[in-house]
């Protein structure tokens, strides 16, 4: 059977260039500073989003786990969208790695946090009996495809500024929403002290994401980044692909959104499913059903059994994700098996 993938865009094999990039790279041992593939791809990140430095690391979660036990102490309290990565799909990392308590919220837009939602939830004076507020995280894109706007972003900076609260922004998917928004990843990122991203979602890369913020901000990443077991070598292998897929990489997303709008289209114009085509302006597509009798888990189990591969049921619905390996034959054997099902 011919799989078509849609369960993520972290799903895609590195391309022929790239394994060709990881067998020719020049590599030293990184935990001493002496890997020259690890040392560029590093300063290419970081002069990319405008930051003194960045770090290479083996995971989105992981550069976020880092800047949280860099930004905190034990104790402290970071403020967070109750819908973003870090609540949903990190394990408890902060508390478990880092002793910091999170302070979820729900974003009054059902979608991402603005200076109105935090303001209130920021703490002030010294009360021994209350966490202090040490760190705002941010999310764009977001985890439902949809992204933050840049003024959103601006008033969450000044508001962080103006109460000394440095700002850390998960960009797993940076890129995509630079696009979705017509703004340089530089225009974003410099709304935020320290961002993440990853090289593995949607730009091609085998593994790998870079922590970027200011040099000594970095420095001590570093060290944490020991602690937390991610010294990594001779990395330069796996710093290689993600040279590419930095550098080639965003150009081809723009095709990724384009077939994430013609797969929403298809799908909306189902009777019986439901997309919310507003939301849609990255390579996400939820659908909802609303046929009675049927489920979500049954229409994920039809779709496996058309060669059609999307995650379980999420809380936002069936999400089909688009990358560099969905084609548009990909596109119309979904907007198919969907309408089958609908009609079955």
């Amino acid at each position: 059977m011919q799989w078509r993938e849609f369960r993520s865009d972290t799903m895609t094999r590195p391309s022929a260039a790239m394994r060709r990039a990881m067998a020719e790279a020049e590599v030293g041992d990184d935990v001493c500073g002496d890997d020259p593939t690890v040392n560029r791809l590093e300063a290419m990140a970081a002069q990319t989003l405008g930051k003194e430095a960045a770090l290479f690391v083996p995971s989105g979660v992981f550069g976020n786990q880092c800047a949280i036990g860099v930004h905190c102490r034990p104790g402290d309290e970071a403020i967070v969208s109750e819908k973003a990565h870090v609540v949903e799909h990190e394990a408890g990392g902060a508390a478990a790695l880092s002793g910091v308590q999170i302070r979820a919220v729900m974003p009054a837009n059902g979608h991402y946090l603005t200076a109105d939602d935090i303001q209130p939830r920021i703490r002030v004076g010294d009360d021994i009996h209350i966490p202090r507020t040490a760190l705002i995280l941010l999310e764009n894109a977001l985890s439902d495809g949809s992204v933050m706007p840049l003024t959103a972003m601006q008033d969450v900076a000044a508001l962080a500024r103006a109460h000394a609260i440095p700002v850390h922004l998960d960009g797993a998917r940076i890129f995509n929403a630079a696009l979705a928004l017509d703004v340089d990843p530089m225009t974003l990122a410099a709304c935020c002290d320290t961002v993440s991203f990853c090289l593995s979602k949607g730009l091609g890369a085998p593994v790998g994401s870079l922590l970027c913020g200011p040099r000594a901000f970095v420095d001590l990443a570093r060290r944490r980044r020991k602690v937390m077991g991610g010294g990594m070598r001779q990395v330069g292998v796996l710093a290689a692909p993600g040279i590419l897929a930095l550098t080639q990489g965003p150009a081809g997303l723009a095709l990724d959104h384009a077939r994430a709008r013609r797969l929403a289209e298809g799908l909306a114009a189902v009777p019986g499913l439901r997309v919310n085509l507003q939301d849609v302006v990255t390579n996400m597509v939820y659908v909802r059903l609303d046929l009675p009798g049927r489920t979500e888990p049954d229409c994920v189990a039809f779709l496996l059994s058309r060669g059609i591969r999307v995650y379980p049921p999420l809380p936002d619905g069936i999400r089909f994700v688009t990358s560099l390996e969905v084609g548009d034959d990909d596109i119309a054997a979904a907007i198919q098996a969907m309408r089958e099902f609908a009609q079955a």
